[in-house]
Order: structure tokens, then sequence, then C-alpha cells
């Protein structure tokens, strides 16, 4: 995991949140690389759902008013288990605390049971800031951030920000409807922010208090629900192949207690270098939703079939993801150490088509002008055609090749004598090292057939 988060600093894919102040707990900025590379996961992403051929598109504010939160019950039943050490004072989840010393405590117990648990094992938890064995009684911290946007007067209640996209989709699920464009069944897709007040972040991009998600809202007839999630959850994990995932680092795990409304739940889990843990969700979750929104916002949620006559509330299949630790991921699954040519290589093996960069395009001297000159021109042409192609000339060859390397460019094309003479050029492959002489002419499409 450290050599992860220094790859990502050293290379510019994601930096600490206000580092120059000290930084700020539970945020992270993204560099370049990481900006492209993020970009290439949601795209993946939203092809891969959007071959379904009743999917709708949105992206719904951040800030809603506050009875959604009411309705959806996040205002008073979205808690952490929060512990104080007496001794230094840092905050601390109480479950995390527990699971040092291999004892689970389910995230779904009350805090009375949580305290149950805790005081049974006070004698056993140290405190990893100070070593201490001195903490206060459990307590459920709310996990909603607040803001005061359009708050003028002392009595008017605070904000909440959104701390999941799905319920801006059932508030807009209507609207989505009554356009005329879909009927059910049909799914409404959403990547966004959100914001959860983390008692303790931890394990960099897997656990942030600002970070987004996508997900996806699948509306069905309550009698074609089953179905449909067994569908989804194949569909769901035969999606992470096609971005390069190892079938070995991925598996399933059953929620054992679900929520009352909830029909079936189970988590794509992938193996981080800390452990096994959720990469995505996909959930069963009955007509629950629809229901308690049209109950506090007294909008009549049904559906009714022109063709048949049938009104029913649907019921919703849920796939959420986090794009972050989707991110995170991929570069774990990536990362690799070998030797090349006699020295040492940090390189990622990132999938060609998800690679922040796919083509690095260097003269072999800098300081040659004809060379720096044609090198240009090689690049403008595969600008026109091909993505995120990058001009590099910092560094002597070797220097190049491992920062492209290091960054996960499938494919390096170098510029030198023999192209003045020519017009072919050097392009070596990322993964194996090999080299091979292309004509420039025939240099798109041969980089284009290879990166599809």
């Amino acid at each position: 995991m450290e050599k992860i988060v220094s790859l990502c600093k050293r290379r510019g894919f994601v930096f600490p949140g206000s580092e120059i102040y000290g930084g700020f707990a539970g945020t992270y900025d993204y560099g370049h690389y990481g900006v492209l590379l993020k970009n290439n996961l949601q795209e993946a992403w939203t092809k891969s759902i959007r071959e379904e051929d009743n999917v709708a598109l949105i992206d719904s504010s951040i800030f809603s008013s506050r009875q959604v939160w009411e309705a959806s019950g996040h205002a008073s039943g979205f808690s952490d288990p929060l512990v104080i050490c007496k001794n230094c004072h840092t905050k601390h989840r109480a479950d995390h605390l527990l699971e040092t010393i291999g004892v689970k405590a389910d995230e779904k117990l009350s805090e009375k049971e949580l305290n149950k648990i805790f005081d049974a094992h006070r004698k056993e938890l140290k405190c990893p800031v100070c070593d201490k064995k001195d903490f206060g009684s459990v307590q459920a911290k709310n996990l909603m951030a607040t803001s005061t946007l359009g708050k003028f007067e002392e009595e008017e209640q605070d904000l909440f920000l959104r701390a999941e996209t799905a319920q801006g989709i059932y508030i807009n699920y209507k609207n989505i409807l009554d356009t005329g464009t879909f009927s059910i069944p049909f799914g409404i897709a959403q990547v966004g922010k959100v914001f959860r007040n983390e008692i303790s972040p931890r394990q960099f991009l897997f656990r942030m208090r600002e970070f987004e998600q996508m997900e996806i809202q699948y509306f069905v007839r309550p009698q074609d629900a089953s179905a449909e999630y067994e569908r989804w959850r194949n569909k769901r994990m035969a999606y992470y192949e096609t971005i390069g995932i190892k079938k070995e680092n991925l598996r399933w795990q059953q929620h054992e207690n679900l929520v009352f409304y909830a029909k079936d739940a189970w988590d794509i889990q992938y193996k981080f270098p800390f452990g096994w843990n959720e990469l995505e969700g996909l959930h069963n979750r009955g007509g629950y939703d629809l229901t308690q929104h049209q109950k506090f916002s007294g909008v009549d949620m049904s559906y009714t079939d022109e063709d048949t006559g049938e009104k029913f509330t649907p019921h919703v299949i849920e796939s959420s993801v986090g794009l972050d630790r989707t991110f995170l991921m991929v570069l774990s699954d990536a990362y690799d150490e070998d030797e090349m040519g006699g020295e040492k290589r940090v390189v990622l093996r990132l999938a060609k088509h998800i690679a922040p960069i796919k083509v690095g395009v260097f003269p072999l001297l800098r300081n040659k002008p004809q060379l720096v000159d044609k090198t240009r021109e090689v690049f403008q042409v595969l600008k026109r055609d091909l993505r995120n192609v990058i001009f590099d000339d910092h560094g002597n060859i070797g220097k190049r090749y491992r920062r492209q390397d290091e960054i996960g460019t499938p494919f390096c094309v170098t510029v030198d004598f023999d192209t003045l003479a020519d017009d072919t050029v050097t392009v070596r492959d990322r993964d194996s090292g090999e080299q091979e002489r292309i004509k420039i002419s025939e240099l798109t499409k041969y980089l284009k057939e290879k990166i599809q």
C-alpha cells in the first residue's frame, strides 16, 4: 500500500488534500494522470451500464430538501460507532478497534449492543495513537455532512450534503417516466460526489469524506425482481474482467444481516493490499424506497402499464460502486515490479483502453533539432486519431521509458536517426519491453488495433 501511495504522489496521480497546510484527513486531490485514469474508468462503467436497452442518465443536485433524507432514514439512522480515547482524545470507530483483536461487530448493531461487545473487550483494546487502554463509551455518530446553504434564521435547520446518489434517482423517477421515453423495466444511472462525516477515514482512497459513486437503480415489476437481481449480479461481476482485473482478486460476500426491507444483498469484494473488502454492493431493495418517498411527499410513485392496465410500485435492483475505490483497485491490480535490461523497474500493467496515457512519443536525443522537429510531426499525426498521446523529451531515453512504465503507458514511440532516412519509428511495448520498427504511415492503424 505504501508503494502505491508513493507512486501516486511521485507520478501525479493523487495528492493529499490541502497538503501545503499540513493536509486535511479523508480528502485527496487527483493530479493530471489521476484525472485521466478516473475519467476512463467512469467512461468504461457508463458504457457497460448503457449496454442495457432502457437506461436513463441523470445528474442530480448535491443539495436537496431535508425531507429527502428524513424519508430515506439517513437523517436519523445513518451513523457509525464513535469512541474517544480518554488519554489522547483521538476519535476512533469502535468496530475498527474491535477488528484489530479479531472481533467482528456488525455495522447494523445498535449503540447499546455495540457498547456491550466493546465493554467485554476493553482490557484488550489499545489506542493505535498513544497505546493506552482508556476509552469512553460507544456513541452513534451521524455520518451526514451538513451545510448552512440557504439558512438565514437561527431557527432554520441545517441542510445535508448528499450521502449517496441514489436518493436523487428516486425523487426523479417520476420525472424520467413522464418524459414518455422509458417504461418498466428501466434503469436510472448516475455518477456523482457524495459526502460523509467519517470518524476515521483510512486506507488512502478506500474510505474518504468526499468521494464519487457510480450507481444504477433498476426499476422492475415485483414478480421479476429476483430474476433481474441474479442477472445484474452476473453482469456486474463479468464487467471487471473487461477492465483487466484478475479473477482471483474478486469474490462474492453475502450480507449476513439484511435491513428489514431488503430481499437480498451481496457485495463484490476485492483483495486490496490491506485485505478483502467491499468494492461494489448489489441489493434487491424491494419497493421500500419509492414507497417511503410517496409517504413523505404525497406524490403517487406507482406505475401503470399502458397495455395491461396493471398498477404497481416498482421494486428496485441497485448496483453501487465507488469510483475512487475502483481507482484504488485498478492501481493495486496493475502494480508490478520486475527487472528489465538488468535494472529493476516499477510498472503499472493497466488494461490498455483505460490507461491514462496511451502513447508516449520521444526524440532519441532532445538536443538534436532535426529529431525534435520530426518527433513533433509524429506527435501531431497521432494526436489527431488517438486519445491521450504525450510528447516527452525530459531526461535520457531510459528515464523516459521508466517514467511511462510507472504511468502505465502501453506504448512508447521513439524517433531516431533512422527515422530521418526511412520514415520508420521504434514502438516499444510496456509489458514485454519488445521493440518493433513501424512505418509512420502505418503507425496510427497499428497502435489503434493494439490499444483496442
